[in-house]
């Protein structure tokens, strides 16, 4: 599962290290690869907890799926930026 979750965007890998901030390295460290943003859907319908809300609300689900994913593009997009920052 965490490496689903991985591979389709849900979660991101990373790693902070202050002492190559020291170094003059940017500290945060991004190991996450790109993700595949055609699975996210997919890995959300296989937890019980969002197949239960589609199932029971429908219309609302679809707003709440979109909203998950477009929340999980602009954390990784925000952590590509901080990743790519200049020390």
């Amino acid at each position: 599962v965490g490496k689903q979750a991985v591979e389709c965007g849900y979660w991101h890998l990373w790693h902070y290290n202050p002492q190559l901030e020291a170094e003059g390295k940017n500290p945060f460290v991004m190991d996450s690869k790109e993700p595949d943003w055609s699975k996210f859907r997919d890995f959300l319908m296989k937890e019980v907890r969002y197949t239960s809300l589609q199932k029971a609300f429908p219309a609302e689900a679809e707003e709440l799926f979109q909203a998950a994913e477009e929340n999980a593009k602009w954390r990784y997009n925000s952590y590509q930026r901080m990743a790519k920052l200049e020390y």
